[in-house]
């Protein structure tokens, strides 16, 4: 009998044994679950505490964007103007700053447009002649002008050579300038 005693006390363990084996290993399971997921908080908390603090000053972000974009439209000309107008205008300026400046210019060439970073450049050509002074003076005002004039290329040359140059007046100079306005692209 105490063999059979002994039998069903093992087999009573064994069973019981058997319905906390899958008892511990669910129990592994959600641990497991539980260590990957607070891992996991722990590396998207930074980026959720940035994300609010974006949704907070949402507003202020907002008012920002409202006074570069307003800033920006002085730098530029407006996505609803043409860029064979908004060339023309600018090649119109350049030709009046120089005259005025003193440079007598041979030729002006609005060329084709290309998109860039959300803008369309429209580059100038102008050819011009004139005195150091005056050249110094035509930059000096295109410096100051809204919508901005840059100044892609420029190339001076003096007229004649250096050699020919009279010592008592002031070179010739031949000046070949590329300049790029930009455009509001739609």
């Amino acid at each position: 009998m105490n063999i059979q005693k002994n039998r069903q006390l093992l087999a009573l363990v064994v069973s019981v044994g058997l319905l906390f084996v899958p008892v511990l290993l669910a129990g592994f399971y959600v641990y497991d679950k539980h260590r990957w997921a607070s891992a996991r908080l722990a590396e998207l908390e930074p980026r959720h505490a940035r994300l609010a603090g974006l949704a907070s000053q949402e507003r202020d972000i907002a008012a920002v964007l409202e006074q570069v974009q307003k800033a920006g439209e002085k730098y530029v000309y407006p996505a609803s103007v043409d860029a064979a107008q908004a060339g023309n205008m600018a090649q119109q300026r350049i030709r009046e700053i120089f005259s005025a400046a003193g440079l007598q210019i041979s030729s002006s060439q609005v060329l084709p447009s290309k998109a860039e970073k959300g803008f369309e450049r429209i580059p100038l050509s102008v050819r011009a002649e004139g005195d150091l002074l005056a050249l110094q003076s035509a930059l000096a005002v295109l410096s100051s002008q809204l919508p901005l004039m840059l100044v892609s290329e420029m190339d001076v040359q003096v007229i004649g050579g250096l050699q020919n140059v009279q010592q008592t007046a002031a070179p010739r100079l031949s000046v070949q300038f590329v300049f790029g306005v930009l455009k509001g692209e739609k």
